[in-house]
């Protein structure tokens, strides 16, 4: 086979093109950090069409590659807006943009997008949690049936529903012990706290702030800041909800490893007084 060019992060190839005339120099490849080569079929000796199809492996690899690509663009998207937002200038209009790219990247691979934003760092902890809710909203609102631009309102909610948290101290936010009665007042008061600040934009839609006021209300009224219950909580605030509890419950956290998709899951259908336990039926079929 003529290998026209080898995509791999390290320097290896160079750029070289080269004809490959043996199963060790094949594995030789294998043995690097190659992600994708390109054969041309035309300058190769042998016929190509089915050796050059890719292995799932190697679509696995493609999709895991662009995947940490999109997270790691739209986090930084994301910082810059809740900045805005801080200093209320936020262009809520560019968050659609970032709200498509990580739909796109869920719909095609929905494990491995839960797989790459579970490798949050502390620094970007926050952001990276809120792509994956933002994602996980999306996902669960089109199996519900809900209309596009629904979907993508419900999308940018995600991506803004933990804006509060900037108010919050990252020495609080990633203690690996129990927090102190002040220190989880401050965590509680993050929905309000996040609540006001879209508030002032004055371009933020009721449903972006409802479910950035109101995501850790539960069913029962056990939930904050306000201690809703069931009645008061609209079917996209119960979405909210179960996405934001499943993405924490499924995540490294500097308190805890993270859960299984199937404990968490049981975890949450186990407990139909705090959760819509139709939306953790349908969130569970997002993984087979």
């Amino acid at each position: 086979m003529f290998v026209e060019s080898v995509e791999c992060p390290n320097a290896e190839f160079s750029d070289r093109r080269f004809l490959v005339q043996s199963d060790e120099t094949v594995r030789a490849i294998l043995a690097t950090s190659a992600a994708y080569a390109l054969v041309n079929p035309q300058k190769s000796t042998v016929d190509i069409d089915t050796a050059t199809a890719p292995s799932p492996a190697q679509k696995q690899a493609e999709e895991r590659k662009l995947t940490t690509e999109t997270v790691a663009q739209s986090a930084r998207s994301l910082r810059e807006s809740f900045a805005a937002a801080q200093a209320g200038q936020l262009e809520i209009e560019a968050l659609g943009p970032v709200a498509d790219d990580i739909s796109d990247r869920i719909d095609a691979a929905p494990d491995i997008f839960l797989k790459v934003t579970r490798l949050k760092t502390k620094d970007e902890g926050t952001y990276v949690h809120s792509l994956a809710v933002s994602a996980l909203m999306m996902r669960l609102a089109r199996l519900m049936h809900y209309e596009d631009g629904a979907v993508r309102e419900l999308g940018v909610a995600g991506l803004l529903h933990d804006v509060g948290k900037l108010m919050v101290p990252n020495a609080i936010l990633n203690k690996k012990g129990g927090l102190d009665t002040d220190e989880r007042r401050l965590v509680r008061g993050h929905p309000e706290i996040g609540y006001r600040l879209l508030k002032k934009q004055g371009n933020v839609s009721d449903t972006v702030l409802d479910i950035c006021r109101y995501h850790h209300e539960m069913l029962d009224g056990s939930g904050y800041p306000l201690g809703l219950k069931a009645e008061q909580l609209s079917p996209e605030i119960r979405l909210a909800t179960v996405c934001d509890v499943f993405e924490a419950l499924t995540s490294t956290r500097p308190y805890k490893r993270p859960w299984t998709t199937r404990d968490a899951l049981n975890w949450m259908y186990d407990r139909g007084h705090l959760f819509d336990k139709k939306l953790v039926l349908r969130l569970g079929s997002i993984f087979p």
